[in-house]
């Protein structure tokens, strides 16, 4: 999925949407616990976003415990289930 063409809202920082997207993927359950969450370099590409704000979002994800990453192995959806 790519998504370079997308909208994006003005006065609203792109890693904020970017995260917001990523948060509802998780929580609607499209991406589901142990699934791989797109890289860094994967967000470049999809949303033509920097390297920076690619890990600023890797970053939000991780410190509200939607994500877990192990290194040089990607990172991945926890389990909030009980």
């Amino acid at each position: 999925m790519v998504d370079q063409e997308r909208e994006w809202k003005p006065g609203v920082p792109r890693w904020v949407q970017v995260y917001e997207i990523l948060k509802e993927q998780i929580e609607s359950g499209e991406l589901a616990p142990g699934d791989q969450v797109p890289s860094v370099l994967r967000l470049q590409q999809m949303y033509g976003i920097a390297t920076a704000t690619g890990q600023k979002v890797h970053r939000a994800l991780r410190q509200d415990g939607l994500i877990r990453t192990e290194p040089g192995m990607g990172s991945f959806v926890v389990d909030r289930a009980g």
